[in-house]
């Protein structure tokens, strides 16, 4: 069960975020990444996608060629989530590798 992040303990986590950013309406975290191309972009996603499958956690995102934004929210708790935060993590480390 995931536990939703509010107030300081939010900003904290974003700050410790390597370029992801609260939504307008403050109820999820949101990035845009961009590859070398359409590959780079879809291999990632693909690694997304099975670490989502594995948290049963899932993603709001697009993908315009070589670009990918992602944006986590726990909809049953109206916000942001540690899944959430944990999730983005993982984004970074996949599009560092």
């Amino acid at each position: 069960m995931a536990d939703l992040i509010s107030g300081d303990a939010l900003d904290q986590a974003i700050g410790e975020l390597d370029g992801w950013s609260l939504s307008a309406g403050g109820i999820a975290i949101e990035k845009t990444f961009a590859f070398k191309g359409f590959n780079a972009a879809f291999g990632f996603m693909t690694r997304v996608a099975m670490a989502a499958e594995r948290a049963n956690h899932h993603p709001e995102w697009s993908n315009v060629y070589n670009r990918v934004t992602i944006r986590w929210t726990t909809h049953s708790l109206g916000g942001v989530s540690d899944l959430d935060v944990k999730l983005a993590r993982s984004c970074d480390r996949f599009a560092a590798s």
